[in-house]
């Protein structure tokens, strides 16, 4: 038996599959702010978003202050010898006593003093400030700097944990993760509010789920257009 088709719908269906396609090419375009595509737009508005609601610095800045005064010593190992060698700048410029051999890192000196140094520069690469991290240190580059805080940081808390200072251990890797990290990800990036931005938000979000289903529509037309369609099955009857 031959299947039924039906025109009219198949024609919707190719409508819809040819208004999908325009869309689509739209979206491809670099028509959006400033040159960009559709996708590069949308990736750049999330970034913004996302570096927004990543600011945990200042609640930070107010726990490195529980640790002025406490003392701490590490050995570590880290990378390369250059990190070691710009960390030794790092520590030094915090006042910490700091020496590399090679990949070797040894420092010790007052704990809230060198978590302080390292949101202080992690709070400007956050603000884009780049230029006032690189003169602090005579002209290195300011991500260079932060990744040398970021290895050696990540070095300091697996050593502290090991030697049981788990409160300290603790306090370094959230100074690592939530604020070195984060400065590093996003630097560059202008942070925005998702509160300022929500209109649009949902309205990409409403796209999103109508053009996904633009699709399904057109596929589901065009093949009922063509007599392909699902029906449940009979349930063979036992004899």
């Amino acid at each position: 038996m031959a299947a039924k088709t039906n025109s009219k719908t198949f024609g919707v269906g190719v409508v819809l599959a040819i208004s999908f396609f325009a869309v689509l090419a739209l979206i491809f375009s670099p028509v959006f702010g400033g040159g960009m595509n559709g996708l590069t737009y949308a990736d750049d508005l999330f970034n913004k978003l996302s570096k927004g609601s990543s600011y945990f610095i200042p609640k930070l800045q107010t726990g490195a202050q529980g640790f002025a005064g406490r003392q701490f010593e590490a050995a570590v190992k880290l990378d390369k010898p250059e990190t070691a060698a710009l960390a030794v700048t790092l520590f030094s410029a915090a006042g910490a006593a700091a020496s590399a051999d090679g990949v070797s890192l040894t420092v010790s000196g007052d704990l809230g003093a060198v978590l302080t140094a390292a949101l202080r520069d992690s709070d400007e690469m956050y603000r884009n400030d780049g230029a006032a991290v690189s003169s602090r240190y005579g002209g290195v580059k300011e991500k260079a700097a932060l990744k040398a805080w970021h290895v050696s940081f990540t070095a300091i808390d697996k050593f502290l944990k090991k030697n049981g200072k788990i409160e300290e251990a603790k306090m370094v890797s959230d100074v690592m993760k939530k604020a070195i990290e984060t400065a590093y990800n996003y630097y560059g990036v202008e942070a925005q509010k998702v509160a300022d931005k929500a209109l649009l938000m949902t309205g990409l979000l409403v796209f999103y789920v109508v053009y996904t289903m633009w699709w399904g529509f057109a596929i589901f037309y065009m093949f009922d257009g063509v007599g392909l369609t699902m029906t449940k099955a009979k349930v063979k009857k036992e004899a």
